[in-house]
Parts: structure tokens; sequence; C-alpha cells
């Protein structure tokens, strides 16, 4: 069995205790990481601090080409990271609608590629003969960054890029149930960077905690649940950290009674589907129309109960396993609540017999809001269709949530999708769409869903602070 190890200051460091990682297709280990002290959290932020005195020192084009030079990196190295990711993870090289571990690596090499070539342009604000205005953005120092595990490699590259980008230095610590590709990630670019630029710390709890409590470190990114994000605000309060907060989602999507029931329904089961509904931007509650209600409940149900659900390495599959055996009594627990609150399934609505962590995908109809599976994050495959009589209905009924992420309106008629879209309460909307991001426009969530935004130039100012230097002529 594979050991992957720590990456401080340039140096793989071998740990006295070590972690198996679980293949959630089977159920069985297939590697095994070192596993961290607070102790190495301390060697990684003084590192990451001492290198932070030349890196943010270096010109925008000498980031830019190593930033570069990581992508390639990456792409040199595409299948075996891509088969990382299935096994630790769970999901399918290619998957539903090609959302697997290749759109995972090669959205990866993609970011890094937008975000290096990402400008932080000098603000003049004021040139006259009295005096000149200058804002510039200026890095902030050390940023510690804490991954989840249903987007191990891209989320981190989500984190890393940026910061780096802007001239700061990194540590990161992944998920406990997915470390092997930001490991493997990091273990690469150490090749490209200087010593103590990207550094990797991996175990529990203990060590984010650790992290977020570090004076040392001048910001957190953290993608994951809303009750972890409160406990890093309270956490950073001691030196007044900056945080980017992505936090958890309960998307509403809204159908409106124009579109087309064919199809319009399989991209709605993508939506809902895509990563086995592991995304906090997928589709997680779908209100539809009481006019065609039963028709497009049922022509999505007659999709997804057609979906191959297995072992993500086996070719055609398109849904791979829940992630972990938490994460599948989450979804058992609202599974049988739905059913004790009159649920009528329409397709799946059980875990599959066979070894790993598999779940069919269901689809659940006439459940309103107040039904935990309406009012709760599944993260997993199941979605309640909800009836709706008319439109005022339909928006209370979205924004009714603590989450505020992404929301949807799906219809012919744009204008009027538009309408409807905007009053959701969420950071983004999309028509006739959902969960679609891209590195080069911003994306974060209101209410408890975080605060904050990642990509493109919005994400990048996240990662610096503001100098107003003025100058007396």
């Amino acid at each position: 069995m594979k050991q992957y190890n720590m990456i401080i200051n340039g140096e793989a460091g071998a740990a006295s205790e070590l972690a198996d990682v679980i293949n959630p297709a089977t159920g069985q280990p297939f590697a095994q990481v070192a596993v961290g002290t607070p102790e190495d959290v301390d060697r990684a932020v003084a590192a990451a601090a001492e290198a932070f005195k030349s890196w943010s020192q270096t010109s925008d084009a000498q980031r830019q080409d190593l930033i570069h030079q990581l992508a390639v990196r990456l792409e040199d190295n595409m299948p075996e990271l891509m088969e990382i990711v299935t096994k630790e993870s769970g999901k399918p090289m290619g998957g539903l609608n090609g959302v697997g571990s290749g759109m995972e690596v090669g959205g990866s090499i993609a970011w890094l590629h937008v975000t290096a070539d990402l400008e932080l342009p000098v603000d003049v604000i004021q040139d006259d003969d009295a005096a000149r205005v200058e804002v510039h953005r200026k890095p902030l120092g050390v940023v510690g960054s804490i991954t989840p595990w249903n987007w191990p490699l891209m989320i981190a590259i989500w984190h890393i890029a940026p910061a780096l980008r802007a001239g700061n230095t990194v540590v990161i610590k992944p998920s406990p149930f997915t470390p092997v590709a930001t490991l493997r990630f990091v273990e690469l670019a150490n090749s490209i960077l200087p010593p103590g630029v990207l550094n990797i710390v991996s175990g529990g709890p203990k060590l984010g905690a650790a992290i977020t409590n570090h004076p040392g470190i001048a910001k957190i990114v953290f993608t994951g649940s809303s009750v972890t994000g409160k406990d890093i605000m309270r956490s950073a309060a001691g030196n007044l950290k900056r945080l980017t907060l992505e936090l958890s989602g309960n998307d509403a999507g809204i159908v409106l009674d124009d579109v087309d029931i064919k199809a319009v329904a399989p991209k709605l089961v993508g939506a809902c589907f895509h990563n086995n509904g592991q995304t906090c931007a997928a589709l997680k509650r779908l209100y539809v129309p009481e006019s065609i209600y039963e028709e497009l409940a049922q022509e999505m149900a007659s999709i997804a109960g057609q979906l191959k659900v297995g072992d993500g390495l086996e070719e055609g599959t398109d849904l791979g396993p829940l992630q972990n055996k938490r994460q599948l009594k989450i979804v058992e627990e609202l599974t049988e609540s739905a059913r004790r609150e009159g649920g009528r399934f329409l397709c799946g609505g059980q875990p599959l017999d066979r070894e790993g962590y598999f779940f069919a995908p269901t689809l659940v109809a006439d459940l309103s809001n107040g039904s935990r599976l309406v009012d709760e994050e599944p993260f997993g495959p199941i979605v309640p269709i909800i009836k709706y009589r008319d439109i005022d209905e339909v928006i209370s009924l979205a924004n009714d949530s603590p989450s505020g992420l992404g929301g949807s309106v799906w219809a012919k008629d744009i204008d009027r999708a538009l309408e409807v879209g905007k009053q959701i309460e969420s950071g983004s909307l999309w028509i006739n769409d959902h969960g679609a991001i891209q590195p080069n426009a911003p994306f974060g969530g209101i209410k408890e869903s975080g605060f904050g935004v990642e990509f493109g130039s919005y994400g990048l100012e996240e990662f610096t602070h503001i100098q107003t230097v003025k100058v007396v002529k």
C-alpha cells in the first residue's frame, strides 16, 4: 500500500502515525497518509512565513510563469491523479454528463492557467497638480487552506492558485477522507516552487484547529459546512484573520410552466445528481408548477432510474458511491424521514446491496417545506420535487432557507425567468442551468452559505489588502 507524506519547507516528512485512506467503492483502504501534529503546523507556518519574505517580492511575471508550470505538471500527471481522485472520492473517471475525475483534474488545470493570467492593476484615483493617489493590492502573508472531501483536488487548486498569484504563501490541510490527490499535487508543485511557498499537513480536526487558531496565519479560506464555518470564525478572531468561507448550500431550482418537458428533464437530472449530489451548488430542491408536475416528475424518474451506479473505475459508470459511511447514513436517515412524512418515491430510495457506500438515485414527490428532506441538505443522490401553484408562493418557498449559495430558474421565456430569478436569495443565479461555475466569474454564498467570493479578479482580491499611496507634488 502506497504511503504519502506531508511536505513542509519543500521536504517530505515522515510521521510517527499513519492513517488508512478508504476507497468508498470497496470500503477498503488503498493508501496510507501521514498524520500530522500541531507541531507540524507550527513548522509549516514558520516555513511559509520565511518564504513569504521573498515570494511576496517576486514579480507578477515570475509568479504567473510558475503557476502556469504547475498546470503543465498537473497535465503531465493527469492519468495518475484521475485514478487517485476516483479511488479516494468515489467519483467516476468520466461520470454523468462528464462530471467525474477527468473533469476535476482538467478543471484544476484550467483554473491554474486562468488564475495565473489574472492581473492586480494599480488603481489611480487622482493624478493632478496637487497629488497622485494610487490604490495598490498587497499580499496578506501566510494563507491557511482547509478543504473538503467532495472535490478534493479542484477545491485545493481554487484555494492555492489565487493565494500564490497574489504573492501569499500557503499551508493547506486536506480532508482526512480524501488527502491523497492533494498530497501528490503538493509534492509535484514543490519540484517547481521555492521551498516553503506551498506546504501541506495531513490529519484530522486537531490540525484544523491549530491552523484556524494560529497567530502566524493571516487568512483562512475554507470550503465546508456552515457549522464548521462558524467555528472557524470564532477561532479566527484572535488575530482578526481574513476569511473566505464557502459553506453549505440547499439550492432551489424553479421550473416555469412553459418548459419543454422532454428537453429540460435530462438537464434537471444532471443538475441534481452530478457527483452523486455531493456538490455544494448542486440542485437540491426542485419546485415544479402544478400544471406539469406529474409529467415532469415521471420523466425525470425514468431518466434517473436508468443511471449506472458503480465503481468509478468501471467504464460507463454515471454515479459512484457516497464518499464515506457517515454521509451514507445521513442520506439513509433523510430517506426514512421522507417516507414517514408521506413522500412518494418515484425511483430509488435504498442503498445498493454491494460493498461500498452506494445509494440508488432517488426522487421523492409530494413533500414540501417543513419536511426534513426539503429543509436539510442531504449531500447525496436524493432530491425532493415540490409542487407549487403561483410565482409568489414559489419564490417564498425557495427563499425559506438559511442557505443562500445558488439558485436557478428553468423556462423558455428568458425575461420572465430573470424576473423570477432575481428575487431568489442566492450568491449565484443560473437560468436554464445549475451549478455551472467558471474560473473568471465570481462564486460565493450569502446568508449561512458564507461570505467572500472565489474565482476571477474578485476572488483574487480576497487574498490581498489595500494600500493607498498618496504622493504630494
